[in-house]
């Protein structure tokens, strides 16, 4: 019976599902180079830039419990298929955005652009993390880790080279020129995303198709696992307090991740870098979390336990916060990338200590996981407010617009420290209560 729906040869879905997890890498992680370009084309706020990442982890609320639906319908395969045309419209939605260089529209591409990608990862964790013993789900995960994050490195580079290149002249020139010259500059500048956007939705389309014809297994959770826990069989999706847990975890999770990957770019030019060297940082994140992930996939389970590495990476999120906030300059920035390494393993372990023992509601479960990538659309901008507001009492009381800039910046990352405090908290005890009345 578990040999059916855990099969021996994996190597092949693993392969096919880690190319998924590249491909939304590369989607998701271009946001660190496009809040600092829409916020200049758009003139934009800090809080409202950060909504290009509200807009895009958004989506994962609106489309969780539908995708879920869809997916039980139309099967895994069609499903990604779906998700990757979806996506493929969103990128061509750009071009009018650009056209129009109206903020909305782009956000509604990058919302469009996240239903494709729910879909996408409402069926794909799943099934990685079931596609072979519990034990090693979070080993599995971090191989997915692995492509989501070279995906992401490589995709922040090229979009960065490509959207951020004379952004620093740009903005100069902003407050010297007249408003016909200055219209003119920013809509060469918003031009600029025409050409990689076409080739993305060509691929994405390209990719849609080919994914039909892929070799993936049929499998399910284990029936018995939902008895393991105790002697009665749980009625309810609300009967499992650690899958709450869970969920509160993974959508602060969510949040710390994207702030450590999206607004380092931004804070390096709040500090005083150019764009030309800012647009690298969010590779300096994303290299970390890639190196730790491949430590992951070495030590877990043999050596380290899911739960261990959660811990530590919960402990190491907050001392490395609490670096951010008492460092400056170029050692801030390093500390900010630092958080790849606190944050690598927490969305790997966080999956199978979360789906443990759930049964027939793994599916269920998957959906609310899912639904808690919404961490990403409010807790970033939470960020942006916080800086918009700091800076704004800095001006007030008399100092300079670029150190309260700078003071503002490094001053908001102190809403990263509850995000891992609640991690930690699951960590330790919150995956152990698995029921709300004690025995």
């Amino acid at each position: 019976m578990e040999q059916n729906t855990k099969p021996n040869n994996t190597l092949v879905p693993i392969i096919i599902i880690a190319g998924l997890f590249f491909i939304f890498g590369f989607v998701t992680w271009i946001n660190g180079a496009l809040i600092p370009f829409m916020k200049t084309i758009n003139e934009l706020t800090e809080a409202q830039s950060y909504l290009v990442a509200s807009a895009s982890y958004i989506s994962f609320v609106v489309m969780a419990l539908p995708a879920s639906y869809i997916l039980t319908k139309i099967g895994y395969r069609k499903g990604m298929s779906l998700g990757l045309i979806i996506m493929g419209i969103g990128a061509l939605v750009f071009i009018p955005a650009a056209e129009a260089r109206t903020y909305w529209v782009f956000l509604v591409a990058i919302f469009i652009q996240g239903m494709g990608m729910t879909i996408l990862q409402t069926a794909a964790n799943p099934y990685i993390t079931i596609l072979g013993p519990i034990e090693s789900g979070a080993k599995r995960i971090a191989i997915m880790g692995i492509a989501n994050k070279v995906a992401g490195a490589l995709g922040s580079l090229i979009f960065g080279a490509i959207l951020l290149s004379g952004i620093d002249e740009v903005k100069e020139k902003l407050g010297t020129v007249s408003v016909e010259e200055k219209g003119q500059l920013l809509d060469t500048m918003a031009d600029s995303v025409f050409t990689p956007y076409v080739v993305m939705a060509v691929v994405l389309f390209i990719l849609g198709v080919l994914i039909r014809k892929a070799p993936l297994p049929h499998v399910e959770a284990d029936e018995a696992d939902e008895t393991a826990v105790g002697k009665s069989t749980k009625t309810s999706i609300f009967q499992f307090p650690h899958l709450w847990l869970g969920v509160l975890a993974l959508f602060v999770y969510v949040g710390a991740e994207v702030i450590a990957g999206d607004t380092i770019i931004a804070y390096g030019i709040s500090l005083g870098f150019t764009g030309e060297e800012a647009k690298f940082f969010t590779t300096y994140t994303l290299m970390a979390m890639v190196a730790t992930y491949a430590l992951g996939v070495f030590l877990i389970p043999k050596y380290v336990k899911q739960k261990t590495a959660l811990i530590a990476s919960a402990i190491l999120g907050i001392i490395f916060s609490f670096c951010i906030l008492n460092t400056t300059g170029i050692t801030s920035v390093l500390f900010v990338a630092a958080l790849g390494v606190a944050n690598a393993l927490v969305w790997p372990a966080i999956w199978p200590l979360t789906l443990d023992g759930l049964g027939k509601f793994t599916k269920t479960a998957s959906a609310l996981l899912i639904m808690a990538i919404s961490g990403g659309a409010i807790i970033p901008p939470l960020y942006g407010r916080i800086v918009d507001a700091n800076k704004h009492e800095l001006i007030t009381s008399g100092i300079a617009e670029a150190d309260a800039a700078a003071t503002a910046a490094t001053d908001s990352y102190w809403v990263l420290i509850p995000c891992y405090a609640i991690i930690l908290f699951f960590a330790i005890w919150g995956h152990k209560i698995k029921s709300w009345t004690s025995k």
